[in-house]
Parts: structure tokens; C-alpha cells; sequence
């Protein structure tokens, strides 16, 4: 229900935090300078930070676990830091209410209505980060992230309003405080999540004409090499998937995993990716969501539209965003999805690559999967996936560098392995004769 004079209420734009363990651990974070700055390269201390974080953050789960929130003596008052209260949008503002709500992996969450002082009601949502320095990259890329989605598309997601650290300094906290907003259907519908995710595709600029990001955001616990600009989206993207093929190596520790991930960096990438710009073709650097999963979307009951949130975005190619709707564990994968999508936007020539673009676009969500969520089971999936397509566009240099392998392992005195049976991923619909089109029509129906 609606609290008298609220004019935001209910339900917060984090709800992806409060529920599956799934959604807890595809949160979108970032890292960034000081606002307003150039992207400055990655410096040795930020990478070894990176890199020296859990393999798997699981292994130390109690560092992970919802926190518990301190409170004073009313067991429902969310204690606010001094810097969060200065950080209010709106001078003059008291806090009237400050209650936990939810549960999130990276630190409390929290509801705050405050009265303005004109004497009407404001509500907030505080996202607390209670990671050590890490905090200050999360905080502050989910910050930019939704200040630039906010600006190409007002509405669309929640409208962010400060981030910074709390002035108590132990533990290193920070925070993120946004506006709050009340949730409908989860996801969101397919026709409204495929218009309006088409729309900010396709309205959004990249301020300098090229893909990348001002500033690095990040997927979970791994930071997405995506600040620096490139006219070359291949160039771009090979960078991006480059730092979650890293952390798969070291999670994962799969000598032919490696393999087949390097050769579809060195091969597969290029193969698929520089046609988009070749031959007079041309592709637009999208403002992508980063994570545009189910618990990432939703219906905002105020409006009846679509809205997005836990971003981690970037400027990319448009189809990045559908990658993560490949996975048959996400309800995005439904064809009535797809198929709103392409209504709204076509597909990029050449056409007859685009289910092998959408395999390689869902690489690093289910790498990230592999790695950094409990029980996944996306490793198996992952390396068939890359398989596929490496048998498909380098079959004799995969089979070069396997039997190198062999070779090493044979001099190490190491048993060959057992063959890989699990299936990839299934092929995502990329024409649409009659039959496939009654058939979504009526899975569509089944979702509305």
C-alpha cells in the first residue's frame, strides 16, 4: 500500500539483491576516478587488488553473508552514517524512518523516508558496501552507470543521487543512495523490456563516437576491462572478455579449458566480430545494461513501463545486452523476448552470424557464473559452448594447440581427459517463419 505523502513507495530499484543467490551474485559494481575525469589506465596496485581478490568468494562465504545492520534500541531503525544524511539530495530534509530492507551479499540495504522542507515525504534507497577499498569500485560504478542510463533515458532506472564513503572508518564502508522504486511483475514483460531496452540502444550516444566506458564498471567481483575507447568494437570486446577468461583460468583451473579459450580470443573473436565493420557495414556504440537478466528487470508499478537496474554498463554492440538471454536458467530466454527485441531492432549483418555473435555475447556472464556462483553449472556449458564455435571458424588451429597439450601432458606423465558431454547452449531463434512465430506467440501469452 501507499504511505500518505510518499511520492516514491514500496518496493526498492534493488530487489535483484534481496532474493536468489544467483541474483545476489550478478549485482552490478564498478570502479571509477574522480567524477568528471578521463579514464586513466588500470594502475599495478588496482590490478593486484583485483586479482588478489577470493578466486572463488564463496570459499569465505562468511565475508559475504547478508549483513546484520546495526540499529539503536528500536529493532526496525536502520542507523545512518553522518555522510549518508549530508549526502541527501534536498537541504534542510529530516529523516523520518530508516528501516533495513532486504538482503544483499555486499552489505546492508536500506528504505530511508525523509520529510522535505516544504513538509512533503521523500523516500530513498541506501545500498551499503561493506567490502574495504573494493566498495569505493562498486559504489561508485553502479553510481555512473546509472547517472549516464539515467540521462539517455530519464525513467528508466532508478535516478541516483550520491555515492561516497561512510564518515565512520572502520569498517571501510561506502554507499550508494538512489531513488526508490516500487516493483510489478519480475521480470519485466517481454514486449515492454524488448521496446524499451531497444530505445536506449538506440537513442543513447557514446560521447566520444566510440565503445567503451569513462570509467571501469564491473560484473559480480570481476572488474570489466572496458575504460578506454576504441573505434574497433572487436578490439574492445576481445579486451572485455580477455579479463573473465583470466578469471576462469584461475578459478576454474582447466588446462583444456584454457585452450579453447585462447583460441577463441585469437580466432573466433575476429572472425565474428570484425565483419560488423567491414565492407561498408557499421554498428552504433549502444549504451548496453551490462546484466540484463530476469532479477534485473522489472515493471514499475507507478508507471506500467519496464524499468532496469544493478547495471554495469558500457557503450557496446546492441546485442551484448541479449547474450545473457541465451542462458536456458534465466526466464529472458523465452523467444518472446527475442522476438520483442528484434521488433524494435534489427538484426546486424551479416545476419546468418548472429546466433554465433549471441554464443560469444554469453560468454562472460556464464564464465562469471562459473566462477562466482554456488553449485553453477556453466562450466561444462561454457567450454562447449567456445568448442562450437571454434570447430566451426578454427578447427585445424584448435586441434594444433590440443595436441599440444596432449603432447605437455604425456611428458607430465598425465592421464588424457574424459570428453566433455554436456550440452552448450541452445541456438536463439534468428528468423521468423510462421511456425516459429505461432509458437512464440504462444509462450508470450503464458509470460503476460
Amino acid at each position: 500500500m501507499t504511505a500518505t505523502g510518499l511520492r516514491q513507495t514500496s518496493m526498492s530499484s534493488a530487489s535483484s539483491d534481496l532474493t536468489l543467490v544467483e541474483s545476489l551474485a550478478h549485482m552490478s559494481v564498478g570502479e571509477a576516478p574522480v567524477e568528471g575525469t578521463q579514464a586513466q589506465p588500470q594502475t599495478a596496485d588496482v590490478r593486484d587488488d583485483i586479482l588478489k581478490a577470493p578466486t572463488n568468494m564463496w570459499e569465505n562465504h562468511k565475508d559475504f553473508c547478508p549483513i546484520t545492520v546495526p540499529h539503536t534500541n528500536d529493532p526496525g531503525w536502520f542507523e545512518l552514517d553522518e555522510d549518508v544524511i549530508k549526502a541527501l539530495p534536498e537541504p534542510g530534509s529530516k529523516v523520518i524512518s530508516s528501516t533495513q530492507y532486504g538482503q544483499s551479499f555486499w552489505g546492508p540495504t536500506a528504505k530511508i523516508v525523509v520529510r522535505v522542507p516544504d513538509g512533503e515525504h521523500v523516500a530513498y534507497f541506501l545500498k551499503v558496501f561493506v567490502l574495504e577499498a573494493f566498495g569505493n569500485t562498486m559504489s561508485t560504478g553502479e553510481f555512473e552507470s546509472l547517472r549516464v542510463i539515467y540521462e539517455a533515458s530519464p525513467g528508466y532506472c532508478p535516478k541516483p543521487f550520491a555515492h561516497g564513503r561512510y564518515a565512520r572508518q572502520e569498517p571501510e564502508t561506502y554507499f550508494l543512495l538512489m531513488e526508490f522504486r516500487e516493483f510489478g511483475k519480475v521480470p519485466a514483460e517481454p514486449k515492454a523490456l524488448g521496446k524499451s531496452l531497444a530505445e536506449m540502444h538506440k537513442t543513447s550516444q557514446s560521447p566520444t563516437g566510440r565503445f567503451g566506458f569513462h570509467i571501469p564498471t564491473c560484473y559480480s567481483r570481476i572488474v570489466q576491462d572496458v575504460d578506454h575507447w576504441d573505434e574497433s568494437w572487436c578490439a574492445v570486446f576481445k579486451r572485455h572478455l580477455a579479463r573473465f577468461v583470466e578469471h576462469g583460468n584461475n578459478v576454474l583451473k582447466w588446462p583444456e579449458w584454457d585452450v579453447v579459450a585462447a583460441c577463441t580470443l585469437e580466432k573466433v573473436v575476429p572472425r565474428l566480430l570484425l565483419p560488423l565493420q567491414e565492407e561498408g557495414r557499421a554498428i552504433k556504440p549502444c549504451l548496453c545494461h551490462g546484466d540484463c537478466w530476469d532479477g534485473n528487470t522489472a515493471m514499475d508499478m507507478r508507471t506500467g513501463k519496464a524499468m532496469i537496474f544493478d547495471v554495469c554498463t558500457f557503450y557496446a554492440h546492441n546485442e551484448y545486452d541479449i547474450g545473457n538471454w541465451r542462458a536456458p536458467r534465466h526466464r529472458l530466454s523465452n523467444k518472446a523476448y527475442i522476438k520483442a527485441y528484434k521488433q524494435s531492432y534489427r538484426m546486424s549483418e551479416p545476419v546468418e552470424d548472429w546466433d554465433d555473435r549471441n554464443r560469444l555475447y554469453s560468454l562472460p556472464y556464464n564464465i562469471a557464473s562459473a566462477c562466482y556462483v554456488p553449485g553453477s553449472d556453466q562450466r561444462p556449458v561454457i567450454y562447449i559452448d567456445m568448442e562450437v564455435l571454434c570447430k566451426k571458424f578454427c578447427p585445424e588451429f584448435l586441434e594444433e594447440k590440443m595436441q599440444e597439450l596432449r603432447e605437455r601432458q604425456k611428458a607430465a606423465g598425465i592421464a588424457p581427459p574424459q570428453p566433455v558431454e554436456v550440452a552448450g547452449t541452445s541456438g536463439v531463434v534468428a528468423d521468423d517463419d510462421e511456425e516459429e512465430e505461432e509458437e512464440e506467440e504462444e509462450e508470450e501469452e503464458e509470460l503476460d
